[in-house]
This record gives C-alpha cells, structure tokens and sequence, in this order.
C-alpha cells in the first residue's frame, strides 16, 4: 500500500524495523520539525509536517510485528470466536468490525478478494481462511502498543 511506503520513507525505516528504530528516527525528526523552533510562515509548514511525522509514527507503530505480536491473543480470539458485524473496502483497505466492539483494517487486500468476500455464503469462514492470516493489519477500535 503507498501509504505504508511513504510513510516508511518519511520516517526513513525499513520494513524490518523495529519498535525502537522507529521511535528513534521519529524523535530525531520532531527535533528537526518541531514547530517551537519556526517563526511566521515556516511555522505553519513545521506543524504540517510534524503533524504527517506522528500520523506516520502511530500508523507505523500499529502495524509493526512486534506490535502484532502483543496483541496476538486477542486478535486470534476475535477473528476465531466473534463474528463480522460489518466490513467496508475502500483503496484496497478492508476494514472488518466484529460483534465483540473490535475493528481491524486490511492492507493490500484485492477488490477480487473483497467481491469474494462479499459473494461467500459465509462471510466469517471466507475471512478466516484467506483474509485474517494473509494481510496486513491494524487494530482501529484500540490502541494496542506503545514504542
């Protein structure tokens, strides 16, 4: 997903980076782009990009494995024992809201997938089997880690 990409190189981290690689960099950029140190106009260009450096920090941190890994338990309860309440697509984002109050969204996902998805006579066990393990994806309903 391109927003993945560009935010990545914003915050010049590969995608093996870790949780503290990535705090970090961003650290280091709010040094730099932090908008105290700005006068008159180049004040409000520094609030814009700090603003785009923690969006793509917090964004950055939820998808993270390490992340992932924290929260796996409750994901895989989730996904295993809740079913979809609703879902939405949008840019290739699938976002997934179970009857138990969680949303997850999902990266990269095809619109194929998604008119799978839409078609299968059960929803739940088209999603457990070819979405829930396959792609990328964040909590929306909570925060879940902190770097």
């Amino acid at each position: 997903m391109k927003k993945i990409v560009d935010y990545r190189k914003l915050l010049n981290v590969t995608e093996a980076a870790e949780l503290q690689e990535l705090k970090s960099n961003y650290r280091n950029m709010m040094k730099t782009w932090h908008p105290d140190k700005f006068q008159d106009e180049s004040r409000v260009e520094a609030e814009e990009k700090s603003k785009t450096i923690i969006e793509a920090y917090h964004f950055l941190v939820s998808i993270a494995p390490e992340t992932r890994a924290q929260s796996l338990t409750e994901y895989t309860a989730t996904t295993t024992l809740s079913n979809i309440a609703d879902f939405e697509y949008k840019s290739q984002v699938l976002k997934i809201t179970f009857l138990d109050g969680a949303e997850y969204e999902y990266f990269d996902v095809p619109k194929a997938i998604y008119v799978k998805l839409i078609n299968a006579d059960s929803p739940g066990r088209f999603a457990r089997r070819h979405i829930y393990n396959e792609y990328v994806y964040r909590s929306v309903s909570r925060l879940v880690a902190t770097a």
